[in-house]
């Protein structure tokens, strides 16, 4: 990055540097400038698969070699819509019946048949806010004006507030574009939500995978103590913190649940540093309920084995209502 570069870049940040510091901001840039292509160490995991440069020529041989590279192909254009519903005994009343659609791994710019999918149908849902987990570029590191005009094109589909989070694959210097869209980025922080005089509280943290810059205990400090709470994150990996920090609800992708899976959606390999059973839909850790999506778009390649993309409506019900219990996914729309 030249001198010039550094200079727009920290011009066009100056509203985030004054909104959460400019040694988050700067220690990010740091990061994106010096070890975003990085494919040993870094992150939670050793070895960084998306970015070895023979990963995509190798999955696309194996699958033509076995003869499934077509159905794949097939299957990553298809985005799912699934309908997830769960009871809190401590949710307010006023959100009994509260949607949040899902939104998670884009990966934009490499999924293209899936985006397009995926914008014919979220026009048509209905939910109370939106919420997006990150990774919307498709590589971790080079241009991101092609995924910007893809988000752009799908929040004008989108209805009511919008919040997110940034992954892995994600650069700082995407998120003035992104709040202009009228997108809320959270970086270690929390929103309240309003509704019928009773409120509850949204926080996100910064991506917790490659550049470690999430700080839960941040995020939930500005929370009362018997409030109810949720939490956005890239990667089910803090899913310790996140506990601990007393969220009710933590809402995350990453894994692409494994994206080629074996038959009954076993997962051939997770990149994330965690127990399997949190690498696609609901879980459960202590008195906190997770949901992990296996995501909208691909990485590496735009292909799927078994493991469909997906988008996520959430139903919150007030313990006492006709859903009680954590519920496994009710399908496809």
């Amino acid at each position: 990055m030249d001198p010039n570069s550094n200079v727009a870049t920290k011009t066009s940040l100056q509203n985030l540097i004054e909104r959460i510091g400019s040694e988050h901001v700067e220690r990010r840039l740091k990061i994106e400038v010096e070890h975003e292509a990085q494919l040993f160490g870094q992150g939670l995991i050793l070895f960084n698969l998306e970015n070895w440069y023979s990963a995509p020529w190798i999955i696309r041989t194996a699958l033509k070699l076995t003869g499934l590279y077509g159905r794949a192909r097939r299957n990553a254009d298809h985005v799912v819509v699934k309908k997830h519903s769960v009871a809190f005994a401590n949710l307010p009343p006023a959100f009994d019946n509260f949607t949040i659609l899902h939104i998670t791994d884009l990966h934009a710019d490499i999924s293209a048949g899936a985006m397009r999918h995926l914008i014919s149908v979220v026009g048509g849902l209905q939910y109370d806010i939106c919420v997006l987990t990150g990774d919307y570029r498709g590589k971790t590191y080079g241009p991101f004006k092609k995924s910007l005009e893809i988000i752009y094109e799908l929040q004008t589909q989108l209805k009511g507030p919008i919040y997110g989070v940034l992954g892995n694959h994600d650069s700082i210097r995407m998120v003035p574009s992104m709040e202009a869209m009228g997108i809320c980025v959270l970086f270690n922080e929390c929103e309240p939500i309003v509704r019928g005089g009773q409120r509850i509280f949204l926080a996100g943290v910064d991506d917790p995978h490659f550049y470690r810059v999430d700080d839960i205990e941040k995020a939930a400090s500005q929370i009362p103590s018997d409030a109810f709470s949720i939490l956005l994150a890239h990667t089910p990996e803090v899913y310790g913190p996140a506990m601990s920090a007393r969220f009710n609800f933590m809402l995350c992708g990453h894994t692409h649940g494994g994206q080629l899976c074996l038959p009954g959606g076993i997962p051939i390999k997770l990149e994330a540093a965690m127990p399997r059973f949190m690498g696609a839909g609901p879980w459960r850790h202590g008195a906190m309920v997770g949901y992990t999506s296996v995501g909208a778009g691909t990485g590496i390649l735009p292909v799927r084995l078994n493991c469909p993309p997906e988008i996520v409506l959430h139903t919150l019900h007030a313990m006492g209502s006709s859903a009680d219990g954590l519920s496994t996914p009710q399908g496809a729309l």
